[in-house]
């Protein structure tokens, strides 16, 4: 494999505007995330944005970004321009998708997310979600996985829901944002229309089911706090302080 990480960031965001230039202990966000993403070691390392600004933090930092369009209906779409111009010879066959608001992204995420992919499609991660108050809480989604037989950390994922699910006992699992794209899936991905799933659920991973692509999950034991409000970002300061 010759992997690519790439971290797509917009500048505007409805509840913290200009959050990847926020400051965490004297770096902007971006930066903090990009430094995970190569700490990980799966490969070359970029960041697609639509803001010189966030473009040139990330170049000032030592770091590779490029520019993207703006009006970009996905971050799936926003990848796949970004892979277009940076590496146009095909060279790179797997991408690996971080988000750009987890500043505290523990690096073997990054690697367990691309040694999952095998041979399936797409591949993501899962912790076991152990917070009661999550299992009704439609911002947590929940991934329903088959786990391979015998081995309760590797499996494929059937569905994935902001309800409650599956239902009886047993554990939840939570879905951590992090894929891992076989380069002619992600083409395929972004050339599809949004499915009737993904419109209900306002998951653009499945859009993937229900086209009928494979996705392998791999269970963690982390799961890394993104950043969404004022308070989360507030309580991420305090942390590196």
């Amino acid at each position: 494999m010759q992997p690519i990480i790439l971290i797509p960031a917009r500048y505007a965001s409805t509840r913290l505007p200009g959050k990847p230039l926020a400051d965490i202990a004297g770096k902007p966000m971006i930066v903090r995330v990009w430094e995970q993403a190569v700490a990980s070691g799966v490969g070359r390392v970029a960041v697609a944005t639509d803001d010189a600004r966030i473009a040139e933090a990330v170049q000032n930092a030592g770091g590779e970004a490029v520019m993207t369009q703006p009006e970009h209906p996905s971050g799936s779409n926003r990848l796949w321009e970004a892979l277009t111009r940076l590496d146009p010879d095909g060279r790179h066959d797997v991408i690996v998708n971080v988000q750009g608001d987890v500043p505290t992204l523990p690096p073997a995420l990054v690697r367990a997310a691309a040694d999952a992919l095998g041979e399936a499609d797409m591949a993501t991660l899962v912790c076991e979600l152990r917070h009661a108050a999550d299992r009704d809480n439609p911002a947590v989604v929940k991934a329903i996985v088959s786990w391979a037989e015998g081995n309760a950390r590797q499996g494929r994922a059937l569905y994935f829901t902001r309800a409650t699910a599956p239902s009886g006992d047993g554990p939840l699992y939570h879905h951590i944002g992090i894929y891992a794209y076989l380069r002619a899936t992600l083409q395929r991905f972004v050339s599809l229309p949004p499915s009737p799933l993904e419109l209900r659920e306002k998951l653009e991973q499945l859009r993937a089911l229900e086209a009928g692509m494979r996705i392998a999950v791999a269970r963690v034991n982390e799961e890394p706090p993104g950043i969404d409000t004022p308070e989360q970002l507030n309580a991420i300061r305090r942390q590196f302080a």
